[in-house]
């Protein structure tokens, strides 16, 4: 048991100091262009680079809708238990918390499909470096998110099976 909680708590501390060197590293490089924008040779990469174009807008707006919709339901259902006067309004916050969260999360997710769909076709050296420090930073954000989530509930389960307790 000893040895499982150590070895997660070296890979909790490690994973995200990997990351960020990761992307101090990534940050780092900088490769020049040649000429500053690639010609097009083929008319077909030039239809695929507009259509990925529209598939990655769509992704970026669909991340858009989703964290825009959970901040919008977020603050209604905390204006909602505020004006209650509820006894639970730490519950209540976190349980808003943990859903904003959770949404936040889906959002990072559609911000990363789009990022990878705008690199997809024909990318320079320079467009696969930008590409891996924003899947990185946003996977670190996305793994700190999922960390705080998880604590969150596990304080939630804790406290409800305290209740429980309290009340047999």
């Amino acid at each position: 048991m000893k040895q499982d909680s150590f070895q997660e708590s070296l890979v909790n501390l490690l994973l995200p100091l990997a990351l960020i060197l990761g992307l101090v590293l990534l940050l780092s490089l900088d490769v020049e262009q040649a000429s500053g924008e690639a010609v097009v040779s083929n008319p077909l990469e030039a239809w695929l680079k507009l259509i990925v174009g529209y598939l990655a807008a769509g992704a970026e707006i669909a991340a858009a809708i989703v964290i825009g919709g959970a901040v919008v339901r977020g603050i209604a259902d905390y204006l909602r238990q505020l004006l209650s006067h509820s006894r639970q309004h730490f519950d209540a916050t976190e349980r808003i918390r943990l859903k904003l969260g959770r949404v936040l999360a889906l959002g990072l997710e559609f911000t990363v499909a789009s990022d990878i769909l705008l690199t997809a076709v024909a990318p320079t050296r320079q467009d696969i470096l930008d590409l891996g420090a924003i899947v990185l930073l946003r996977t670190l954000l996305n793994y700190f998110l999922e960390r705080e989530i998880q604590q969150g509930e596990q304080r939630r389960s804790l406290e409800q099976n305290m209740t429980v307790r309290e009340a047999e």
